[in-house]
């Protein structure tokens, strides 16, 4: 789940309303939405699923529910790419509790986005996803900058070949990253500056306040960082705060940028 249920003129109702809950982090109410199709549906599923995964992500909170819904998805699936998909998932949950530190699953992590690949063929809709959860292993578990920035790209051109642009909001943010940390300033802010105005643009909120951080990590002129950490701040604040780990960077001296995208 990636650009999945924006506000397209040409979308269902349904994904409307689970886009307008999951932008502003209502995961729970979300999946509920999807509940009643998810006991038959593979796809409903593994949205419910994705859905609950992203809320542990962005809250700490919630992962028996998330495990759960991954079972009954990981049951529904019937053919490789579905299974593929599922593996992604699970690949996903097991990052999500590895970097905010609740249980090493790192392994676990490896193997299921592995037996993703093996399943998904190099066309499938969901590789560009894939190819975007390697690197995030490769970036903030493995400490491999270069197969992170590798696996980014890749995932970088297969959204763009799907017109995927929340998961190109994402690309541009983590390839900044790694050109912050490279010392590519310039390179970075407009990552960053990119990966803001999707997010913006899609009425992404929930991920609008870190792309809001990001960018001011990157801004040189301290009037104009504070304003953009003011605006995260006022978001952070409207939506319950969450990301719960963006806290700490919102103090006007906190260093770095937050990653846990």
């Amino acid at each position: 789940m990636s650009g999945s249920g924006t506000t397209a003129d040409d979308d269902p109702p349904l994904q409307t309303a689970v886009w307008r809950l999951r932008s502003r982090a209502c995961w729970t109410d979300a999946a509920a939405l999807l509940e009643r199709d998810a006991t038959t549906d593979p796809a409903a599923a593994l949205q419910r699923t994705a859905l609950l995964i992203e809320r542990c992500l962005y809250t700490g909170d919630g992962w028996t529910d998330a495990e759960d819904a991954l079972r009954a998805a990981e049951a529904l699936a019937h053919d490789d790419a579905e299974r593929g998909a599922a593996a992604c998932e699970r690949g996903h949950l097991a990052y999500a509790s590895t970097l905010l530190g609740v249980r090493d699953r790192a392994d676990e992590a490896r193997v299921a986005l592995s037996r993703s690949a093996a399943l998904l063929s190099p066309a499938a809709p969901g590789r560009p996803l894939l190819d975007f959860r390697r690197g995030l292993i490769a970036q903030n578990i493995a400490d491999s900058p270069q197969a992170a920035r590798a696996a980014y790209r890749r995932a970088h051109a297969g959204a763009t070949a799907q017109g995927d642009e929340l998961l190109l909001s994402s690309t541009w943010r983590q390839l900044a990253q790694l050109s912050l940390r490279e010392g590519e300033l310039a390179e970075a802010r407009r990552g960053f500056a990119e990966s803001l105005r999707i997010r913006e643009e899609l009425g992404f909120l929930v991920g609008t306040a870190p792309a809001l951080i990001a960018l001011a990590d990157t801004e040189p002129e301290p009037e104009a960082a504070a304003r953009l950490r003011a605006e995260a701040g006022r978001l952070f604040r409207l939506l319950g705060g969450v990301p719960t780990w963006l806290a700490p960077h919102l103090e006007p001296s906190a260093p770095g940028t937050a990653e846990a995208n």
